[in-house]
């Protein structure tokens, strides 16, 4: 009974902790008294019905009465005889159980207390709820067995709470209500049933896979006009072509929480902010980890290479080459932010008939990004040039590099030099960044310019430093492909 397939209610066989019932009020969880509202829908259902409907009563209360003014305790034990009965509900993230489970078990409640007092089925968009929660159980991956039961046994613990304090004479209003509980639970599993179909067919889906199909078409440089045309769209006059790697979610290395899960939910995360900020004009290929994505330029692209903040060889905005890089910087950041891990990313600008190039060229620049240590964010070629250069193997990066081998026995000196250039060759700053104090960073800069003969504190050898710190970190982790 709830948005990610909680019961529709759930249930427990400790009737003690239900949550007693207490009349809805003004200081109750509904907006508008459950008497107003029962009198309002009585009437506005009653010619629906071949005789006026009789809102069952059961101990003396009406039981829409009964369900309204518990349903935030109730929704709480809901869930939690949803973990007990149901273990493998154990496996989604403990916020997403805390939070949007137990809020949308308590909008079931009220739905199935709306159902109680009219007579009616709940209304239509509860059960379209039910559907699209169970489409994603399916993407996360629990068994389609586990998401009807939750269903079973939230009506049956709906059914204890209401009939807990039943009177010998109240047999003609149990017949009644158990009738229209199970009317509900009908509805509530064909459309979870419905809706799991739909989460498995996703993949599948034909609007999909003619993206995915453009896709191809245009990281393969085939002609990609007429794969466009049957994916209901026109080839853009460029793309921004960015290579993503997705940092893990702490839930996916949280015990008792199954990281498959975890790792599907911040993607979808991800994809659903992504599409949300590109009114889903992005074509992507992603996994957990990342993967590639294409966003659409509305001008003609000219090169692939200037930098991410659109600072040099272009207007403020970064549009020369047809993307306006600080909007899509945001995007990212955005994208990053709904699914709640750091996303690195190398990007590079193309018309169509260049896309493969260009992404050869993205997956070069984040490597290089990550390599380096850059923050995360969207990382071009111009961020990286320096650092992309050394990448590429030559005799002049392996000297350059052996320029600062005299401090390879020396960690603390090699430390104390990256540190140094880091904060802008500013001793104090130094110092305090390495808690010692100035007169150290002092001694071991000295020992630094007697061991290789390059001194920090004169201009001439500072590009000499950068570069040789550069070319060090390259040959120690470039990747195959660097050599």
């Amino acid at each position: 009974m709830t948005g990610h397939n909680a019961p529709h209610c759930t249930p427990t066989s400790r009737s003690a902790e239900l949550p007693a019932h207490r009349p809805a009020d003004a200081s109750a969880e509904t907006a508008a008294d459950p008497a107003t509202e029962a009198a309002t829908d009585t009437a506005a259902g009653a010619a629906d019905h071949p005789s006026p409907w009789r809102v069952p009563v059961i101990g003396g209360l009406p039981a829409d009465q009964r369900l309204l003014g518990g349903a935030r305790a109730l929704a709480a034990v809901v869930v939690a005889a949803l973990l007990e009965r149901v273990p493998v509900y154990h496996r989604l993230p403990r916020e997403q159980l805390t939070g949007e489970l137990t809020r949308d078990t308590e909008r079931r409640i009220r739905g199935l207390a709306h159902a109680v007092r009219t007579g009616l089925p709940a209304p239509a968009e509860e059960f379209t709820a039910v559907r699209e929660a169970a489409a994603r159980r399916a993407e996360e991956g629990l068994p389609l067995d586990a998401v009807l039961l939750a269903h079973h046994l939230g009506l049956e613990v709906c059914w204890e709470f209401l009939t807990r304090d039943a009177h010998a004479g109240d047999a003609a209003d149990l017949v009644l209500l158990n009738r229209l509980l199970l009317d509900q639970l009908r509805r509530a599993t064909t459309a979870a049933g419905a809706g799991y179909l739909d989460g498995q067919q996703s993949a599948g889906d034909r609007s999909s896979t003619a993206r995915q199909s453009l896709l191809t078409a245009l990281l393969a440089g085939t002609p990609a006009e007429e794969v466009a045309a049957r994916a209901g769209t026109e080839l853009p006059a460029g793309y921004a072509v960015l290579c993503l790697s997705l940092a893990d979610h702490p839930d996916e290395h949280s015990p008792g929480i199954d990281p498959a899960i975890a790792a599907r939910r911040k993607l979808r995360r991800f994809l659903a902010e992504l599409d949300h900020r590109t009114r889903q004009s992005a074509l992507s290929t992603l996994t957990p980890s990342g993967g590639l994505l294409l966003l659409p330029l509305p001008s003609p692209t000219n090169r692939a290479d200037g930098p991410a903040d659109g600072s040099e060889n272009g207007s403020a905005d970064g549009s020369e080459d047809g993307a306006d890089w600080p909007r899509l910087g945001a995007t990212l950041a955005a994208a990053a932010r709904a699914a709640g891990v750091p996303v690195l990313a190398g990007a590079a600008a193309a018309v169509p008939a260049e896309v493969p190039g260009a992404a050869a060229l993205a997956y070069e620049v984040l490597d290089v990004a990550r390599a380096f240590g850059r923050p995360p964010g969207l990382h071009r070629l111009d961020d990286v040039l320096l650092e992309y250069q050394l990448t590429r193997p030559s005799q002049a990066r392996a000297r350059l590099a052996a320029l600062l081998e005299p401090l390879a026995d020396g960690g603390e000196l090699l430390t104390t030099l990256r540190i140094h250039l880091a904060g802008g060759l500013n001793r104090r700053q130094t110092a305090s960044a390495l808690h010692l104090h100035p007169n150290t960073v002092d001694y071991r800069l000295r020992r630094i310019a007697v061991l290789t003969g390059l001194d920090p504190a004169r201009p001439a050898d500072v590009l000499r430093i950068t570069a040789a710190i550069a070319a060090r970190t390259a040959e120690r982790s470039a990747p195959a492909h660097w050599s």
